[in-house]
């Protein structure tokens, strides 16, 4: 793993969310998109070089729906930049970690990504994203 790529945070509202974390981190949201496999819609904010990427449910049966409506708003997952996904999804499911899913799905901003099971990390969700070229 190479870096912290970005922070999930789940949020009622994204318009609303979003001014919030401009004001916050005095920068604004470069890009807002929908991932319809995950019914969820993202925006990012960059604040030196670390990203925050902002969810809303567009689903009420999606992931980011199930999370607040059990969790309420607030940091939703912690997302690793790695070279390749496939090695470390391997690499992980040896050490006995377990994944949300089986292969590598394109995510919001481009990237493969793939979810380690909170059980398996101490109660955090870890995504590996990877760039697609």
């Amino acid at each position: 793993m190479n870096k912290i790529e970005h922070i999930g945070i789940a949020v009622n509202d994204l318009q609303s969310a979003g001014n919030i974390y401009e004001k916050l981190l005095n920068t604004k949201v470069y890009k807002i998109e929908e991932v319809q496999s995950e019914g969820v819609k993202t925006a990012f904010l960059m604040n030196g070089p670390n990203k925050i990427e902002l969810l809303e449910a567009s689903n009420p049966d999606s992931a980011i729906a199930k999370f607040i409506a059990k969790k309420g708003e607030g940091i939703h997952h912690i997302a690793f930049e790695v070279d390749d996904i496939r090695a470390e999804m391997k690499r992980l499911k040896e050490d006995g970690f377990v994944l949300l899913n089986e292969e590598p799905k394109l995510g919001a901003d481009n990237k493969l990504v793939c979810f380690v099971h909170p059980k398996s990390a101490n109660g955090v969700l870890v995504e590996l994203c990877q760039s697609v070229i």
